[in-house]
Order: C-alpha cells, then structure tokens, then sequence
C-alpha cells in the first residue's frame, strides 16, 4: 500500500487568498475545499459478496458474517468466513474471502489468473455490473449455492467523496491516470474510473494480477493525472 500525500498548487493559492482575504478585505469563499484524505492505492484481492440468503444457506440457518479485519472504507470488512469458488470442469479456488457486510446480489471478483486457474473467461467490469457473466458454484461448509452470473475482473478504479471530486475536477464514471513510482517499475495505468460517494475515502484499487505487474508494494509515490494533463500529487 501507498500513501503519500504533499501540498499541491492548488492548496498554495488557497492559501494565498485566504491570506489576502483577512487582510484586505477580499473575499475567500470562491476557493474550492482542500479538507481530503490521503491518496491510498490497496490491491483488493480476490472476494465474494454474499447475500444474507446466501450466507445462510453457505454457512447455516441464523448464520452471519463476523468482521475478521476491517478494510480501509468505513463499514466495510473481511469476514471471518471463506468459501470454495468452483468452476468449470471442477476447477476450484479453495478459500476464497467473504467481504462484508451483504448485499442484495451475490458476486465474485477474481484477478486474470484467477479465470485462466478455473477456466473462466472474466469480463472486467465495474462492481455491480454483472448481466452476462459467467457463473460458478460456491461452497461452505453447510451447503452449496450455484450462480448462474457475477464472476467478474473488477475494473480499476477510484472512490473519491465530495472534496475529492471537486479537487480533481471530475464527476461519477470519469476515468483517471495513476502513475506509480517504484524502484524496479515505474508505471502508469491508465483507466481508472472514479466511483463517486459522499461517505467514502480516497482510494484506489487494483486487482493483484496488477498490483504484482506495478510492485505497489515497494512503491515511493502515486499521482492521479486526469487524461488532459493536469496533475495533483500526494
């Protein structure tokens, strides 16, 4: 994970008018807000949403989800449970890490590989969009549930909030630059599409194909640019 953050130009002359504005008189609320978050990059590895049909039926009558770790987004966590991903010619991902908390569909997010290991074709797609994908059979320990779609690639992408979409200047499915520096692979990937909410924080993710291709993990910056040119560091 990368997480680095330095004032930017646009903070400076914000800065600036603020100044100007207590001392003469000139008015400061036409600057935009600078109150974000860090830029975080995380790799999301590889996931299933349940719902709480699904839960039940995966894991036992009554059954919920218990928070193993909780993630870097408010409210979101890693279940203590797993489930077997099973695929085409019984193919099988053993394991496979439930996120909470449930949904009101069920859905498989797994990295290229992933697909090549069950012999799945993964579209990439943005989370929620899975009319036409391939499904698959999960297992748990007390039952089996068969998905006849929501086995995707999940699309790169940012989640940004207000202040963050107003510091970039873009709006819900826009699509960014990330630059990555590393010592053996400076990088960009180009493609990432913000997903705007007002309750979230500035966070990209990749899937592990992509963040191993990057090597995120030894990263020393990341920049978003949007496709014009403009840049803002952190």
């Amino acid at each position: 994970m990368a997480q680095l953050m330095a004032p930017d130009r646009r903070e400076v002359e914000d800065i600036v008018r603020s100044v100007l504005g207590k001392h003469f008189g000139m008015p400061a609320a036409a600057s935009a807000p600078t109150a974000r978050n860090p830029l975080v990059v995380n790799i999301s590895a590889r996931h299933v949403h349940l719902t709480q049909e699904h839960v039940e039926i995966l894991f036992g009558k009554g059954a919920q989800l218990e928070p193993q770790k909780w993630l870097y987004q408010d409210g979101y966590y890693a279940a203590k449970q797993t489930v077997a991903v099973i695929g085409p010619r019984r193919r099988m991902l053993p394991e496979v890490r439930v996120l909470g908390p449930c949904r009101s569909a069920s859905q498989v997010e797994l990295a290229f590989t992933d697909g090549i290991s069950l012999g799945l074709d993964l579209p990439v797609r943005i989370s929620g969009d899975v009319k036409g994908t391939a499904g698959c059979v999960l297992m748990g320990p007390k039952g089996v549930v068969e998905l006849e779609e929501g086995v995707i690639r999940a699309m790169r992408h940012v989640h940004m909030g207000p202040s963050d979409l107003a510091h970039y200047g873009v709006k819900n499915g826009d699509a960014l630059h990330l630059r990555v520096v590393s010592p053996a692979c400076t990088t960009t990937l180009e493609d990432v599409i913000v997903r705007a909410d007002p309750t979230v924080k500035l966070e990209v993710h990749l899937d592990t194909d992509e963040g191993n291709a990057i090597d995120l993990e030894h990263a020393t910056s990341v920049e978003l640019t949007v496709p014009h040119g403009c840049a803002c560091k952190h």
